[in-house]
């Protein structure tokens, strides 16, 4: 596929609206616009960068009155010479243009073209390519302000700055086969084993960074737990302001996990009811506590739901090693939730022995002090301190990651067997051409194809 050719594309949302966008790139994109506008409007000549009303005419007849920005390369998105046409937001408008366009000569853009454009001229490094379909794709305030980050080249930077130490300890081993021959040993081994120790550790703080930085895409899952008859179901209700969970006095009402996300200060949760936990002889509802386990399993914050009415703080403190006992809850956030406190008039005085843990005093019910688990919720992300740290959120890359681990331990087992030069020099360059097809400086036609075939047609 020629990557030179004129292509073009609607590249606002689909549907109607006030007006739209159509983008014209590549060789010939002014020949060709030039030939839908009157001449004295003067197309070719209009400076750079500079945008002209128009009318849009095909066969003689005017389609649309609109507005025309000039970028030329390589002053433009795409690097190329570009056309974007400013139309009204008919249905009839944009297609009538994009017909006429295609009709010329224009071929209609594949999904993601112009943004592979971008990468192809250099504008982009691939990682910031795909850091534009997460921008345009983010739901959250935290998703922008990853995607954002990408975008500026936080982590391009990262990954270069280890590359060039890869380079660099490539190069003291390539000396070293050059001069085989007379045994000489240029690299310090124990020099090296120290650097090799420092990449190590960047590579594996951006893989465990992966868990949060994923889940920050799909919404952090928040677990509620407890026994049956609580107010879970309520909490929930409560937490997303919507009727989402049946609500009932009868125990066990809730035989399946019920799911959905909302956004508290900028942050999509995702909160998962849950069957309440106890002994049962109903197998439904046996298969229900079952996917209660599993749920805790994959949450990152558990809200753990009591009666403060009904339960002691051995009650408490026995359900707690209980969890602890059937499910590994390291590195999990563990709140709390004191349910019903609208049926009393002060808090039972064992609740003051509670204070090494998260605590919040609710009627779900009531909708009291639901703000306060949401304040929780919100410091819980913050204390990860996330505008300090680089976070991987795409598959593609941590599973590029993991390659570059697997090649440094090889590294480290060739100093430790005390391997032939030549053979860990072949581990270092693995490790080198693996950080490449992130940045996009090892790349093939297929893979190009596969991340950008995700975007949509018009970006």
């Amino acid at each position: 596929m020629s990557h030179k050719d004129a292509i073009c594309a609607i590249s606002s949302p689909q549907g109607i609206g006030a007006i739209a966008l159509v983008r014209i790139s590549g060789a010939e994109a002014f020949l060709f616009m030039d030939k839908f506008l009157k001449e004295e409007v003067g197309f070719l000549t209009l400076p750079a960068q500079q945008a002209k009303f128009a009318e849009f005419v095909c066969q003689q007849t005017v389609i649309d009155q609109v507005v025309i920005t000039k970028f030329v390369h390589p002053h433009s998105y795409t690097g190329e010479d570009l056309v974007e046409i400013s139309c009204h937001g008919s249905l009839y408008i944009q297609k009538k243009i994009l017909e006429s366009l295609i009709e010329g000569g224009v071929r209609l853009a594949n999904p993601g073209e112009f943004t592979m454009r971008a990468f192809l001229n250099g504008k982009l490094d691939l990682l910031q390519a795909e850091a534009v379909a997460d921008l345009i794709e983010s739901q959250s305030e935290i998703t922008h302000k990853l995607a954002m980050k990408q975008l500026k080249g936080s982590f391009s930077n990262e990954l270069r700055e280890l590359n060039h130490q890869f380079v660099n300890f490539a190069s003291l081993l390539e000396l070293e086969l050059d001069f085989s021959e007379e045994d000489v040993q240029f690299a310090d081994r124990l020099l090296l084993s120290d650097l090799l120790a420092q990449i190590k550790d960047e590579v594996e703080s951006l893989l465990k960074s992966f868990k949060l930085g994923n889940v920050l895409k799909t919404g952090i899952p928040v677990a509620i737990i407890g026994k049956p008859n609580v107010g879970k179901s309520t909490l929930l209700n409560a937490l997303v302001d919507d009727d989402r969970a049946i609500v009932s006095n009868i125990p066990g009402t809730t035989r399946d996990t019920i799911e959905d996300t909302y956004n508290i200060n900028g942050v999509t949760f995702r909160f998962i009811d849950t069957a309440g936990i106890r002994s049962s002889d109903d197998e439904i509802e046996n298969f229900g506590i079952e996917r209660t386990y599993k749920a805790i399993e994959k949450a990152d914050i558990i809200l753990y739901m009591i009666d403060i009415n009904q339960t002691s703080l051995q009650e408490i403190e026995s359900e707690l090693v209980f969890l602890e006992n059937e499910i590994d809850l390291s590195g999990k956030k563990l709140i709390i939730i004191a349910n019903k406190i609208d049926q009393m008039s002060e808090i039972p005085p064992h609740f003051s022995e509670l204070e090494n843990c998260d605590v919040v005093y609710v009627s779900a019910r009531r909708k009291v002090n639901i703000n306060l688990i949401s304040d929780a919720l919100t410091d819980y992300v913050q204390s990860q301190k996330l505008s300090d740290t680089t976070l991987l959120t795409n598959t593609r890359h941590y599973d590029i990651m993991l390659s570059v681990l697997d090649a440094i331990e090889r590294i480290e087992t060739g100093f430790q067997n005390s391997l032939s030069t030549d053979l860990v020099a072949i581990e270092v360059r693995n490790a080198i051409y693996y950080l490449g097809l992130v940045l996009g400086e090892t790349t093939t036609d297929d893979i190009l194809e596969n991340i950008f075939g995700r975007f949509c047609i018009g970006k």
